[in-house]
């Protein structure tokens, strides 16, 4: 009986298993390919933490492949999936979008299969506030309209949902979709912008800022975000929804920079450039499911959770 994370090694993914250890929930399989879309010794220190711990086993394997995932499922008795691996960036799935096609839809599809063939309690799918895409009305609302995802990233995880919310219909695998929104703290990934404006400002280097800096992001705490996947792991009538888990307050991005410039003390020197076609303008959550069918409340402020960052990237460089 175990719980498999997938993507255990990664940001989330590594915050989230700490968490089940604090809450006692045992038998838990972190599961990483470590691939090296960023540097996989990130990866490795991510899962310091636990991985010495008898109640966690490290998995590096893949999860596209399904004879393995197979094996996985039956060798660790896997009841409870969370499935939070992907190939994530929404920039580079604009230039390179074959691996989000093979890992985001091919990689999920492989895991559903196994849960199929292989009955669980819950399946949880992490999804992004990206499948809402050019049009869909603001503040975004699960059971609204979806607009066209303006990235390939979208576009597979919007796929991912559909395939999820299939299985759950044919064939009672039990999904519950989650779409997190800008989740943001220690460990995060290199190429997202907070970590990147941190650094250049810190080092006095320029920031490249995208467009005049007025797009709106709804900036969440990983832990908040942590606390609702573990909401939804056990709670009711929940299978077969699609729920946002964010923040519900979105900042302009020249808010964030000037959040960062009073957290370390020092001025940002601006690089201008062009908007991308790829940005969405806003990210909203309505959270008003989440409260109700998860008891979902967020507790850390981005005013606090950006000094808690800046303080965690000071104490590493």
């Amino acid at each position: 009986m175990s719980i498999l994370v997938t993507g255990g090694a990664g940001f989330i993914g590594s915050h989230f298993i700490e968490l089940l250890l604090k809450r006692d929930r045992s038998e838990i399989v972190c599961l990483d390919n470590f691939n090296d879309f960023y540097d996989p010794r990130l990866k490795r220190e991510n899962v310091a933490s636990f991985s010495g711990n008898r109640s966690v086993s490290i998995v590096e394997a893949d999860f596209c492949e399904t004879a393995a995932m197979d094996d996985l499922f039956v060798e660790h008795r896997v009841t409870q999936v969370v499935h939070l691996g992907a190939y994530a960036g929404v920039r580079y799935s604009v230039e390179n979008p074959h691996p989000y096609a093979k890992t985001n839809v091919g990689g999920t599809l492989s895991l559903l299969e196994a849960a199929r063939r292989h009955p669980v309690q819950r399946f949880l799918l992490a999804s992004s506030s990206t499948v809402y895409g050019r049009g869909a009305a603001i503040p975004f609302r699960e059971d609204e309209p979806l607009g066209i995802p303006m990235s390939p990233y979208g576009a597979t995880k919007r796929a991912a949902e559909l395939l999820g919310l299939t299985y759950a219909d044919l064939y009672d695998v039990p999904v519950v979709c989650l779409r997190p929104f800008s989740v943001y703290g220690p460990r995060l990934r290199p190429d997202l912008a907070l970590t990147i404006f941190t650094l250049a400002i810190e080092q006095g280097r320029p920031i490249p800022l995208f467009g005049d800096g007025s797009v709106r992001r709804d900036f969440t705490h990983v832990s908040d975000l942590c606390e609702g996947l573990l909401a939804a792991l056990d709670a009711p009538q929940v299978v077969g929804q699609t729920i946002n888990l964010g923040h519900s307050d979105p900042i302009e991005m020249r808010h964030l920079i000037a959040l960062l410039e009073d957290a370390l003390g020092k001025k940002a020197i601006i690089d201008h450039q062009p908007a991308k076609p790829e940005d969405l303008p806003v990210t909203f959550a309505d959270l008003t499911k989440a409260s109700q069918l998860l008891g979902y409340r967020t507790r850390v402020p981005i005013e606090e959770g950006v000094r808690e960052f800046v303080d965690w990237t000071r104490r590493g460089s």
